[in-house]
């Protein structure tokens, strides 16, 4: 299977390496392929760059893996009829350009609406899923916790893309947990948030979240 990743930074990266790890092959579709040459030589064979449009048409699951206020744009030069019916896995957390407050960081969303939601609104024949937006790049392929399975969690409107989903997530280490249809976004998002307070305030950029149940 082809996993075609809008985006070039830490997160695309590490999770196109991820997905070569366990047997895919990547499209890294970027604005600037020459910046990718280390990436492509590091990953071997499975490994490609190419345009938004190049990799969306190509993917058979998409990744989204840019900052969230370029998150519309990039998918535009995607190009909607490249990424009609087709899992997009939305790793963007809408955080805004104003600094961090007391560690906090600002969102250009507000608490009744996410940043999935109005994608998933300009994009109806597309199906995305929110995952990997709240642990960092370092630990979202096959964190090692000691032998604890930290949780993802992920929502979306369509059950079988919230299925392929899970499959890789299973894959990458993670327990999944499906919070429901794409509002449970205005939820997930923030965690980006709590996540983030301990590396602004501590330098504690490690960690990720446990759902506890009994």
């Amino acid at each position: 299977m082809k996993i075609g990743i809008i985006g070039s930074g830490a997160v695309a990266q590490t999770l196109g390496s991820g997905f070569i790890k366990h047997g895919y092959e990547v499209i890294l579709g970027t604005r600037s392929p020459e910046k990718l040459n280390s990436w492509k030589e590091k990953n071997g064979a499975k490994a490609s760059v190419s345009s938004f449009a190049d990799a969306a048409k190509n993917g058979e699951i998409i990744v989204l893996a840019v900052h969230g206020a370029s998150a519309e744009n990039a998918l535009q030069l995607a190009g909607a009829h490249n990424l009609k019916g087709k899992t997009i896995l939305d790793a963007a957390n809408p955080i805004s350009d104003k600094p961090p407050v007391n560690g906090v960081l600002n969102f250009f969303t507000d608490r009744n609406g996410s940043l999935m939601e109005d994608l998933q609104s300009m994009f109806p024949e597309s199906n995305f899923v929110k995952a990997f937006n709240s642990v960092g790049a370092p630990n979202m392929v096959n964190p090692d916790y000691n032998g604890i399975k930290p949780t993802m969690f992920i929502a979306g409107n369509n059950a079988s893309a919230k299925k392929q989903a899970e499959e890789i997530l299973d894959k990458f280490g993670w327990e999944t947990e499906d919070m429901g249809g794409a509002e449970a976004a205005r939820a997930i998002e923030p965690l980006c948030m709590l996540w983030c307070i301990p590396g602004f305030s501590k330098n504690q950029w490690t960690h990720a979240f446990k759902l506890l149940k009994r």
